[in-house]
């Protein structure tokens, strides 16, 4: 009797009192969720009542999940900060010590004013506890292999184990992968050299990118509507504007930020819960990655770091077609401009837009499944040569819109059509933290979550007019008079003409219906 009355109490970590909670939400009984964990009805009562607390910390990723207390650190701004600098250098895979960690909480600790906060070994070990962080002892021989082969060894550990542990219960349909890519959209060709190689971490270059997050599933039947963060929250070219084939946000550097990827994946989660379907979703760990909200149909599954390259389907040539894609854009306007002795204008956002959208989609299916099965993702087979042809397409297009412009416009020998695609591949595409960032509250020099000022970067762009209904309609009987002059017009173009006219014609008949409602309502 004396040992029943000394039992020790069981302690259960953040993880384990969630799993309680969302057993109660999936219609259990909760007599039955009690004997399921093994815990008292008062116990699973406290639960229920601190959910809030718990769904705040795995929001806030404040706690390790395997962590038993949530109780506060005494100098909770420090760690905060500091935890907030730790998740930015472990993305990065950057390896770091017990030490390091101690010197940077002092540094941060004097920024915030603290002078007798002692960054003890005692402090590190709660606040390895707290975070759930587990620090290891690398010697040099050990860094020289880490950075030599671990990358390797990551690789086919990775293909050996975990991805197959996450893509057991999900079909290649909704298996997806999420990235993004810069994208400077105004690139001419005798510019490349320039542009090549620049990260574009701010000044005049910053108004002439875009970053884009592109995503779509294994199977290649599903490309989502991508995202694109430009510098001008409301540029001249977008007023008057309510449809785009894209959603489109804004900040001061055009970067993808915590709270806009946040944003894209809570409308992702909320289509899937709609569609009653469950997700896959692989992404890299990039510092706008770090800090997910709760999602209900989305599972987060994160690549081995420094392995994109060679993991990351999107990476593997997806995004690289949709470039080619863009750029063959580009070229094609050059040409248009050359032909009609046209003056040269720079492309504004909303063409820019409309070119990446329609570069997204025109990537095939089978360029998209091709690179997942390089990934090692889904199983490889054995493609023929159509498929082979197909994916090299976009690349033969390219090179022949090249040579033309290239004589053109005079590009020098040393710039070759791989420079101009890939000129831009190197753009920081997220926010990098410093010091004053990592602190709640603090100031700093500029704020990159404020969108750019649209008159300084498009004062010279006029205002393109207004075009009504009855100009659309007129502009596709014009197209439709053109290719009936041409040979060997495909039956599908015209289908898609019909569909346009359809629209617009639907459009026009209910803005006039809709007009003599509101004459008739006016003579009441």
């Amino acid at each position: 009797m004396a040992n029943k009355g000394n039992k020790k109490r069981r302690q259960f970590s953040l993880e384990e009192k969630m799993k309680v909670v969302e057993a109660v939400d999936s219609g259990k009984r909760k007599g039955d969720v009690a004997k399921e964990f093994g815990i008292t009805p008062s116990t699973l009562s406290t639960f229920l009542k601190d959910r809030a607390k718990f769904e705040e910390k795995v929001r806030e990723a404040s706690v390790g999940p395997q962590r038993k207390r949530m109780r506060n650190a005494l100098y909770d701004d420090i760690d905060k900060a500091v935890f907030a600098w730790f998740q930015e250098i472990h993305a990065k895979n950057i390896l770091v010590t017990g030490s390091v960690i101690r010197k940077k909480a002092l540094n941060l600790a004097n920024m915030l004013g603290y002078d007798n906060f002692q960054a003890s070994v005692g402090w590190l070990n709660r606040f390895r506890d707290r975070h759930g962080i587990a620090l290891k002892a690398v010697c040099r021989e050990d860094s020289d292999r880490l950075m030599n082969g671990l990358g390797i060894d990551k690789v086919n550990e990775w293909h050996a184990g975990e991805i197959i542990k996450l893509i057991a219960d999900y079909s290649p349909d909704d298996i997806f992968n999420a990235d993004e890519t810069g994208v400077f959209f105004q690139l001419l060709p005798q510019h490349t050299l320039a542009a090549k190689g620049d990260h574009c971490r701010g000044g005049k270059k910053a108004k002439q990118r875009l970053t884009a997050l592109f995503c779509c599933n294994a199977s290649g039947t599903e490309k989502m509507r991508p995202l694109i963060v430009g510098r001008s929250a409301n540029p001249h070219c977008l007023r008057n504007v309510h449809s785009l084939p894209c959603d489109y946000r804004a900040n001061q550097w055009a970067w993808m930020t915590q709270d806009l990827f946040n944003e894209w994946l809570m409308q992702v989660d909320a289509r899937m819960k709609q569609a009653e379907r469950r997700i896959l979703l692989l992404i890299d760990n990039c510092s706008a990655h770090n800090m997910l909200p709760r999602l209900e149909r989305i599972q987060v599954g994160y690549l081995p770091s420094n392995c994109t390259a060679v993991l990351q389907p999107l990476n593997l040539g997806i995004i690289h077609t949709t470039k080619v894609l863009y750029r063959s854009h580009l070229l094609k306007q050059i040409l248009l401009k050359l032909r009609s002795s046209e003056d040269h204008k720079e492309v504004d956002i909303r063409q820019a837009i409309d070119m990446i959208a329609a570069a997204w989609w025109s990537v095939k299916q089978s360029t998209v499944v091709r690179c997942w099965q390089k990934a090692g993702i889904i199983p490889m087979e054995l493609m023929d040569s159509d498929t082979e042809a197909a994916v090299s397409e976009p690349e033969v297009a390219i090179e022949k819109l090249w040579h033309s412009v290239a004589i053109a416009t005079c590009v020098p020998n040393e710039i070759n059509v791989q420079d101009f695609i890939t000129a831009d591949d190197d753009l920081i595409i997220s926010q990098e933290l410093i010091d004053a960032e990592v602190i709640p509250g603090m100031e700093v020099g500029e704020n990159t979550d404020e969108a750019g000022s649209e008159e300084e970067e498009e004062a010279s762009l006029a205002q393109q007019p207004k075009i009504t209904i009855t100009e659309a309609i007129s502009s596709v009987q014009k197209l439709r008079q053109f290719l009936s002059t041409c040979i060997g017009v495909p039956d599908a173009i015209f289908g898609q003409l019909n569909g346009i006219d359809e629209y617009l014609m639907r459009k026009m008949t209910q803005t006039l219906v809709d007009s003599k409602i509101a004459d008739f309502l006016e003579t009441k």
